[in-house]
């Protein structure tokens, strides 16, 4: 490491720069994922918080599952029922609706008449579990908001707000559940088939939340419908599948040009001292020790300018978390900043090739 210690003291602008670059790329990378993994989260929360092990939705004769089409009819829900190994079988609704806060309610974030749009889902109440299903009311005049629908409602606990013409009390507030992009308001299956009525609907159950151990395939094709776990149907949402698609496609770009960045500076880099390289060679230096010498200060770089990033990320992400749908995580924080590492080492190994490989005498220009 003598010659790569030599350089980052004696050069010290030209690796400023490549760092300051590797930086700018790490906050880009680190910034779209949070912001991905913040929107995914708006969008399937709710999804992946229902109770069960397999989510079942209705199979369409052409074509694939959706949650804005599926219902499940009483024969599919009996069937699932009725099957050997099955444990519990929790109908749940999910239509998109709008909530109004009622006059005399806490003063919040909306005036008394300013319409909110909800994600109404009807599931019977559950104290022992979490997310949506520790939400659901006991009465079919309650409803359990979630915070999201509560703040954007402006009312807490025993307010009250109209869903579909009709007025409910505010039972319970809990943490953050969002569908679509939408927060939740869970209400017993008896209000919110009547909401979904109201609604232009037909009152069946969209999905139902299976718990147990059968014969899923089988069960699946005799009633009709399609059984998934939490995380394998989220293909079945359209504003998911297009929203992450797109947002992971621009990510792997980044990452493809973080490793051409790192790749072309090394290459200019290895240009610059094909001498002293050559010399070593010469003096009897293996191409091992050559690589690890390019390769330890690569890594320096790479490791200051991604850990500059990853910090700048973990700081915006902080001040933009209350504002903006970002998810600050090791999967947005870490992972990116391992893979940029991995990619800008595997950029400075390739070009590093060609000159590692050539002969002393040539590099020295002897032939000349």
């Amino acid at each position: 490491m003598f010659v790569a210690w030599r350089d980052l003291r004696f050069a010290r602008g030209r690796f400023v720069l490549i760092g300051s670059v590797v930086a700018l790329i790490t906050l880009l990378v680190g910034f779209l994922a949070g912001l991905t993994g913040g929107l995914a989260a708006q969008n399937v929360s709710a999804v992946l918080a229902l109770p069960g092990d397999r989510i079942v939705l209705q199979q369409p004769s052409d074509g694939q599952p959706t949650f804005a089409d599926s219902r499940i009819g009483r024969e599919a829900l009996a069937g699932w029922r009725a099957s050997a190994g099955v444990d519990e079988v929790v109908p749940v609704g999910i239509v998109q609706g709008r909530a109004v806060r009622a006059a005399g309610s806490a003063v919040g974030a909306t005036a008394d008449g300013a319409a909110v749009g909800v994600a109404l889902f009807g599931l019977p109440a559950s104290a022992d579990r979490d997310g949506v299903a520790a939400l659901a009311p006991r009465s079919v005049d309650e409803v359990g908001l979630s915070a999201g629908a509560a703040h954007d409602l402006g009312v807490r606990a025993g307010d009250r707000v109209t869903i579909a013409g009709t007025t409910f009390r505010v039972a319970t507030v809990g943490g953050d559940a969002w569908y679509s992009h939408t927060p939740v308001v869970a209400m017993t299956p008896g209000a919110w088939s009547t909401a979904d009525q109201r609604l232009g609907g037909d009152g069946d159950p969209t999905v139902l939340a299976v718990s147990g151990d059968p014969d899923w395939a089988t069960v699946a094709e005799r009633t009709h419908t399609s059984a998934a776990t939490p995380l394998a149907s989220l293909t079945a949402l359209e504003t998911f599948k297009s929203e992450v698609g797109s947002l992971g496609l621009m990510i792997a770009m980044l990452f493809g040009v973080s490793a051409l960045v790192v790749g072309a500076f090394f290459t200019v880099w290895t240009m610059q001292r094909s001498g002293d390289v050559a010399v070593l060679k010469a003096l009897g230096a293996s191409t091992p020790s050559l690589v690890r010498d390019a390769l330890g200060q690569a890594l320096v770089v790479l490791v200051v300018g991604i850990g500059v990033g990853t910090a700048a990320v973990v700081g915006l992400g902080t001040l933009a978390g209350g504002t903006l749908p970002f998810l600050l995580s090791p999967l947005t924080t870490l992972v990116p900043g391992v893979v940029m590492a991995l990619l800008g080492l595997a950029g400075a190994a390739v070009a590093l090739r060609t000159v590692t490989a050539a002969d002393p005498l040539t590099a020295l220009g002897s032939n000349r």
